[in-house]
């Protein structure tokens, strides 16, 4: 089934490694994933960790790579540098570049970069998710969340991104978890979802009460000392108030938005969607891997057409 693949599709995060042997009709034939992000294959070499995967799947000795993600940041394997938005996203494929290689033809994608002086932003890996997910979508205005350890809320309107605004969400409840004093509060803490009242409860009273933020996390706490709140009702509480605050912020960014794009895969995607239904504001679920997979077919389909 290898032998079919046309080209090879990599995302490459900072601690994360997923690759895909791609055919002709942008199926999917084989797939390998790993923990080996930018910051391992960093160590070990890029090209290192790419042959020995492609290696595992029989992958065809010049078979071509298209790559997004943080193998094209500055401490990746070779900058890729960035497209100002507002940009449109098939506007991101004439800009890939290519990486020295004397047995393959390797690409990688460049990421998309916010320069305003009151709102800089950057992201990596993103746009093409966008790129994937925009077929989806109809003309007009769209706005476009994707979750995760720096969740990204996207503004793209006919097909072009407006802007963009990143969110500290998943590293900010992995630090204050285990390394502020509201790590004794949810020690020990069980498996939640999205139906959890405490996680329902904190999405709302962080939408309305978004500057009370550091108060309302430290009632984990006090909350744990004085009325024994469990340690799964603080995570689950913990968890809302962050993603709440998020949500609201995002809302700043697009007032008028009844409607979000969510853009995720499995309990992320569910956690999400509890949280903007608790926000009073609809959501739609486009499969992450899904989306990065025909973001990178289209930009494969047009830089190797053949």
């Amino acid at each position: 089934m290898t032998t079919e693949a046309i080209y090879a599709a990599v995302d490459w995060g900072t601690t994360s490694f997923r690759l895909w042997l791609i055919g002709a009709d942008g199926t999917p034939l084989a797939e390998r994933r790993a923990g080996e992000g930018m910051t391992t294959a960093a160590q070990e070499g890029f090209s290192a960790v790419l042959e020995r995967h492609l290696a595992a799947l029989d992958a065809p000795a010049h078979l071509p790579v298209m790559i997004c993600g943080m193998a094209g940041a500055r401490q990746g394997w070779m900058d890729a540098g960035y497209l100002d938005v507002p940009a449109r996203l098939d506007a991101i494929v004439g800009r890939a570049v290519t990486v020295p290689d004397p047995n393959r033809d390797i690409r990688i994608l460049p990421g998309l970069a916010q320069r305003l002086e009151a709102a800089p932003d950057v992201m990596r890996g993103e746009e093409t998710q966008l790129l994937g997910a925009a077929g989806d979508l109809g003309p007009g205005s769209h706005l476009l969340c994707m979750p995760g350890t720096h969740s990204k809320w996207v503004r793209l309107r006919d097909g072009a991104v407006e802007g963009f605004s990143t969110f500290m969400t998943g590293e900010l409840f992995d630090v204050i978890g285990k390394q502020s004093i509201l790590r004794h509060a949810i020690e020990g803490a069980g498996p939640f979802d999205g139906s959890h009242p405490a996680f329902l409860d904190a999405v709302k009273t962080a939408c309305i009460a978004s500057a009370r933020f550091s108060n309302l996390v430290f009632s984990l706490r006090s909350g744990q000392l004085l009325h024994g709140l469990d340690a799964t009702s603080a995570k689950a509480r913990l968890s809302g108030l962050l993603i709440g605050l998020e949500i609201a912020g995002a809302r700043d960014t697009a007032p008028d938005a009844l409607h979000v794009q969510l853009i995720a895969s499995g309990a992320m995607a569910a956690l999400y969607t509890a949280a903007l239904e608790a926000a009073t504001l609809g959501a739609t679920v486009i499969d992450a891997d899904q989306a990065v997979r025909r973001g990178l077919h289209a930009a494969a389909s047009a830089v190797w057409p053949s």
